[in-house]
């Protein structure tokens, strides 16, 4: 079945995360990626673990599903040219090494789109291209520290906490994502391509939208709630008698189908709590108090009240009870797919669906170079004694 980015060619120098889920989702549309690795180093992602599959590590056979690995020496000569021959043929490039990082290699926008003005170059970074931080180190519990997500995330007491997924790298790799697609449209009408800047700083500020309009509307500095919300009550989870359960009254109708839930009327009649914005200013009142009434009967019990009337909720899962839930199976979130070394791998699914187009996985992630030789073959067109000769220079690799 087609697939929207068919015939999209992606050269994939990216690692770690944030480049690498960008081209994830990239390959499950139907762009063919081409993941380029070094001869001596790769992905460093290869070496997050354990866990371990096959002698494979987890980590990165969940992020680099689809995707064609080619091994190239980007220190020497020969290597950088066989580079520039690739994206000569390729619609997009991406990377997200320290900034200048390509420049050194010389492989930098400029160098690149002298070979292919057509290109779309997307460099993902901390804190971006410009700017005093430029230069700066950066991992995701950086950036998760320096945008101000981990001063509003921990505990009531105050003790901040780093939000429990790679959140600052996954926002960074979607914005990547919408930005390639919107240069590949803007392309469209122009025939030329451009360079896509996107920092992981930026991308947590923006889809830390409303946060900052609560700071720039107030003046207030937000603290962490635990899993409170500053400006809705209630909206969090509480315990139950087994486990925590999270609601979200978010409007007047829900918070008088809650009243009835819980069986306080009086909650309902109390003037400290007849608007959202008094319960706000009372949450020190309320939320205790439905603590107390939450104990009183399980998650599960709760759940079924709540969802009766059309009050969002659910109980707090861990990971196995999502990977097990009947909604995610029908929504495909989980499918299997055969790895040469790790066996049967399940990964986690598409998703967007697209009623004419949809995506899927087609293919476990690659072994180092596994598509070394097919690339340099089909997409340059090289013969195999030219290939055989750099495998002995070491300029390239190819899995055994």
């Amino acid at each position: 079945m087609a697939k929207p980015l068919d015939g999209i060619r992606v050269l994939d120098f990216s690692h770690a995360l944030a480049g690498p889920y960008c081209t994830m989702l990239m390959a499950d549309y139907g762009a063919e990626v081409y993941k380029v690795e070094g001869v001596d180093t790769h992905d460093m992602g290869r070496t997050w673990g354990p866990p371990f599959q096959g002698g494979e590590a987890s980590y990165f056979l969940g992020l680099n599903c689809g995707k064609r690995a080619v091994s190239v020496d980007l220190k020497d000569e020969r290597g950088r040219e066989l580079c520039l021959r690739m994206a000569e043929k390729t619609d997009v490039l991406i990377e997200n090494f320290r900034p200048g990082a390509m420049a050194r290699l010389g492989l930098s926008y400029e160098e690149v789109r002298v070979r292919n003005p057509r290109l779309i170059y997307c460099s993902i970074s901390g804190y971006g291209q410009n700017g005093p931080s430029r230069d700066k180190a950066a991992m995701d519990l950086i950036v998760q520290a320096s945008s101000g997500l981990m001063s509003v995330t921990g505990t009531a007491d105050g003790q901040v906490a780093r939000c429990g997924h790679s959140v600052a790298d996954i926002t960074a790799g979607m914005f990547a994502l919408i930005g390639v697609l919107m240069a590949i449209q803007a392309r469209e009408r122009t025939g030329v391509g451009q360079f896509v800047d996107v920092s992981m700083l930026d991308s947590m500020i923006s889809a830390m939208a409303s946060s900052f309009a609560y700071y720039l509307g107030s003046g207030i500095i937000p603290r962490p709630l635990g899993t409170a919300f500053a400006t809705i009550v209630p909206y969090a989870a509480f315990p139950a008698k087994d486990r925590e359960i999270a609601i979200a009254v978010a409007s007047e109708r829900l918070w008088e189908a809650f009243c009835e839930a819980v069986e306080k009327p009086e909650w309902a009649a109390d003037e400290r709590f007849a608007t959202n914005s008094l319960r706000v200013k009372h949450r020190g009142v309320l939320e205790p108090a439905i603590v107390e009434v939450f104990r009183q009967r399980t998650a599960e019990e709760w759940t079924e009240i709540f969802r009766q009337r059309g009050i969002p909720c659910t109980p707090v899962r861990n990971l196995k009870e999502v990977v097990e839930d009947p909604q995610a199976a029908a929504r495909g979130m989980f499918p299997a797919v055969t790895h040469p070394a790790a066996g049967e791998v399940r990964v986690t699914g598409v998703p967007v669906k697209l009623s004419e187009m949809p995506g899927s996985v087609e293919s476990a992630a690659p072994l180092v170079g596994q598509h070394t030789r097919e690339t340099l073959r089909v997409l340059l067109g090289m013969k195999d004694s030219e290939i055989d000769e750099l495998v002995r220079g070491r300029v390239i690799l190819e899995s055994a």
